[in-house]
C-alpha cells in the first residue's frame, strides 16, 4: 500500500488559498535543522531560489520576519532600514516557536501565528520560483514569488 503524502499546515494554506506550489521532502532526524544550503543540495536543487526563514526584533520591540537566500547572511542595518527601525537584533532560538508556531529549521513565512511585517530580499523579484520552508523540518514548497509575497503581505527590499 502506498504511504499517503503527509501534508503540513504551509501546505494546506497554500491549496486553500489556490496557490501553486511544488512540494519537496527530504531525509532529516526529527527536531534536528540542517543549513538550507544542504537541504538544497539534498532536494538536487540550485540554492539559488531557496530561501530560508528569519526572525528579528526592532529596537521599538516589534518583531520582523526577514526571508533571504540560503546561502546569504541578512545584513541588520539593511533589514532595519528596511523595516523602519533604527535597529534589529536577531530573536533567539528559545523565542523562535512562541512568537511564530514554528521550530528553529521548520520556520516558513506562511502560517506563523501572528502575521508579522515581512520582507523578502529584493533578489526574489528575479526569480520565477522560490522554496521556501513548508512548517517543518524535512518539508519545503516552491511557488511564484508574488504568490508567495502577495499572501504573506510582504516588500521587497536588499536585506543581504
Amino acid at each position: 500500500m502506498a504511504k499517503k503524502e503527509e501534508k503540513t499546515n504551509v501546505m494546506r494554506t497554500l491549496e486553500q488559498k489556490k496557490i501553486p506550489y511544488t512540494p519537496y521532502t527530504y531525509p532529516h532526524q526529527e527536531g534536528v535543522a540542517v543549513d538550507g544550503a544542504t537541504v538544497a543540495r539534498t532536494l538536487g536543487l540550485d540554492p539559488r531560489p531557496v530561501f530560508k526563514t528569519l526572525v528579528a526584533r526592532g529596537a521599538s520591540g516589534g518583531i520582523y520576519v526577514f526571508v533571504i537566500p540560503v546561502e546569504a547572511s541578512l545584513d541588520l542595518k539593511k533589514a532595519a532600514r528596511a523595516v523602519g527601525e533604527k535597529s534589529v537584533e536577531m530573536v533567539h532560538v528559545k523565542e523562535i516557536q512562541g512568537l511564530t508556531g514554528y521550530i528553529r529549521g521548520g520556520c516558513s513565512p506562511v502560517g506563523m501565528k501572528k502575521r508579522y511585517p515581512t520582507v523578502f530580499d529584493a533578489s526574489v523579484l528575479t526569480l520565477s520560483q522560490v522554496v521556501v520552508s513548508a512548517g517543518r523540518i524535512g518539508y519545503q514548497a516552491a511557488c511564484a514569488p508574488k504568490d508567495l509575497m502577495d499572501l504573506t503581505g510582504a516588500a521587497a527590499a536588499e536585506l543581504v
